[in-house]
């Protein structure tokens, strides 16, 4: 089967290269890959981890790259030999005892475990320019309301001190009528027996 390939270009790309390159797992590396929108062709960058390594160097290869992008976790398959990957960069090399690191994705699943346990429950939140007017108007308002009760309460108070006064004044002058009045009587009593004497 070998000798049935050795003349035959399987893919566009330099194979020699990419076999040189010699990806593993546990390498951090960059992908460089042609992304095709319409008519044009953008070039998208793709950084990770390398989980493993399958199919060896044969023109099947794939290598599997894993990084965490927003706190949620992307794995992408690329095949080894594809035209669409422009360039792979090898951002550093670390030295690993397994031939595939799947059990990373249960590490990290298990620290953000760990980490939500010893979170508490916080309601913050942020408020719009329109929010913060309205909580200033509605303040304002509070205030006018508060303002408007105190003055009806001192004009309240007022008044009532005005008629405790006045009912004092208003005793105080029906009490010199019926003084009088009972004076006057008693002058006329006085008259009245005068008259009945004589």
């Amino acid at each position: 089967m070998k000798a049935a390939l050795k003349g035959v270009n399987v893919s566009p790309v330099n194979m020699e290269d990419r076999k040189a390159l010699g990806i593993r797992p546990g390498d951090t590396v960059r992908v460089h890959q042609k992304i095709k929108d319409k008519d044009k062709t953008r070039i998208q960058i793709f950084e990770g981890l390398v989980l493993a390594r399958k199919h060896g160097d044969e023109p099947g290869a794939t290598f599997t790259v894993r990084k965490v992008a927003s706190g949620v976790g992307v794995e992408k398959i690329y095949p080894l030999y594809s035209p669409l990957i422009d360039q792979i960069e090898i951002v550093k090399r670390a030295k690993v005892r397994r031939a595939k690191l799947y059990y990373i994705r249960d590490k990290v699943a298990r620290e953000i475990k760990r980490q939500m346990r010893r979170m508490s429950l916080v309601s913050l939140a942020t408020e719009s320019e329109a929010e913060a007017a309205v909580r200033e108007a509605k303040k304002v308002e509070e205030a006018a309301k508060a303002a408007e009760e105190a003055e009806v309460v001192k004009v309240a108070a007022e008044k009532a001190a005005a008629e405790a006064e006045g009912s004092k004044a208003t005793e105080e002058v029906v009490e010199t009528p019926e003084e009088e009045v009972s004076e006057a009587e008693e002058v006329k009593e006085e008259v009245v027996e005068e008259e009945k004497k004589d």
